[in-house]
């Protein structure tokens, strides 16, 4: 039996694939060493990509609403500057005014808290002096225990030789966390660099890219992978538009319900919560945590109706608001985007939960798209089958009347 020439082809592509699969499974660390080793150098001009894909789109804003009538090539010139730096200055604003609002209440709090500290401790040596004495038993076991026994030398010795030779440790820690601070700023200024040059050079970069496609890629299958990167670019962006949606929508929701129950920190706690539930989900429960501990220092009862208060808001917006906002957002159904949350959270931690939503949108679009398109060509296909059943029933039929008018005849 001989093969043809493409079927030797797939064949000799196939068993490449198969040796490339089956020495990455033999050597599995290097290859994720090296998989490391290249993320960690390529992480600035990744972050400096988010940095560039986050700012990109409040900069179409303000180039298709705002800044429309732009139409001179001079005012072209410009208006790509001037809308970058409003976009920056829109996300700083944002920023400026979450950490406006939290900070000084948090500080105040703080200071607030180390005003109690001492008439609490107060607090609790009157609680144990009156325990001590209607339960004198509890006395009498403390005086039990022998701590002479204790040998305090052999303790001393312990904490003057884990001081002595952390001493050490204290010092690397210390430059290793400088280093990584001085590193971190580095590769900040790098990636807020390379985010500035994707945004003023966004319409070439992209030329490129599909120059790059066309070139090394046949062309269905470049118009296929622009295609699917077209769809990323949608659930990405419609995403993070639908996720700061809900996080202004439960924001809002908790200041309106802590001021009508008159409960303190409505705005801080409501810009906290907005804030950080910018984080799928679970990302809303940390800034209870604040809210709460914040309420209980003034009033311990207040803070559990936060809490219950919060429990309630809470599964209004995961299973109500969250699922429709940004699930309509990305086109993707309530209870994948649950899933998407799950998975993504079990595998990559915050990360992939911010990740996983508009990844499983674009799967779940291309699936319902490769889904559709095969059941119309099997309908399609059985209709065809049906026609030409149809069509030789009939010609079966005819053939017969024909025969038996033949033979009429001859009778």
């Amino acid at each position: 039996m001989e093969f043809s020439r493409e079927k030797i082809r797939q064949i000799r592509r196939l068993m490449i694939l198969a040796a490339f699969l089956i020495l990455a499974i033999l050597y599995s660390d290097e290859v994720f060493r090296g998989i490391s080793f290249l993320i960690g150098i390529l992480s600035p001009f990744l972050a400096g990509g988010v940095i560039a894909f986050v700012l990109n789109i409040p900069l179409k804003m303000f180039e298709e609403k705002m800044l429309a009538g732009w139409r001179g090539k001079s005012a072209q010139k410009a208006k790509r500057p001037l809308c970058i730096v409003l976009s920056i200055v829109a996300v700083v604003l944002v920023l400026s005014i979450v950490v406006g609002t939290v900070a000084p209440q948090v500080a105040a709090t703080a200071a607030e808290i180390g005003r109690k500290i001492p008439g609490f401790t107060e607090r609790v040596a009157e609680e144990l002096d009156r325990l001590a004495q209607k339960y004198p038993e509890l006395t009498s076991q403390i005086e039990k225990m022998d701590l002479e026994k204790i040998n305090w030398d052999s303790v001393l010795n312990s904490v003057f030789g884990f001081l002595k030779n952390g001493a050490g440790d204290v010092l690397t820690s210390t430059v290793s966390v400088a280093s990584g601070i001085i590193s971190g700023i580095v590769n900040g200024v790098i990636a807020f660099i390379f985010a500035l040059y994707i945004l003023a050079q966004k319409e070439r970069l992209g030329n490129q890219g599909q120059r790059i496609l066309s070139a090394f890629l046949p062309e269905k299958a470049g118009a296929r992978a622009l295609e699917i990167c077209s769809l990323l670019y949608k659930n990405f962006s419609s995403f993070i538009t639908g996720q700061c949606l809900e996080a202004v929508i439960l924001g809002t929701m908790f200041v309106i319900a802590m001021s009508i129950f008159r409960m303190p920190y409505a705005l801080m706690t409501g810009v906290l919560i907005a804030f950080t539930a910018l984080i799928p989900i679970v990302g809303a429960f940390i800034g209870c945590i604040v809210g709460a501990f914040l309420i209980f220092m003034d009033n311990p009862l207040q803070a559990l109706w936060f809490v219950i208060l919060f429990l309630l808001l809470q599964q209004i917006e995961g299973n109500l608001i969250y699922p429709r906002v940004v699930g309509s957002s990305v086109g993707l159904p309530a209870i994948w985007v649950l899933m998407a949350v799950s998975v993504g959270g079990s595998l990559f931690g915050v990360a992939g939960m911010l990740f996983f939503i508009p990844l499983m949108s674009t799967a779940y679009a291309l699936l319902r798209e490769s889904v559709n398109r095969r059941n119309g060509e099997r309908k399609n296909a059985d209709r065809r089958n049906e026609e030409r059943k149809n069509a030789d029933r009939r010609n079966e039929d005819r053939r017969r009347r024909n025969g038996g008018k033949q033979n009429a005849d001859r009778m």
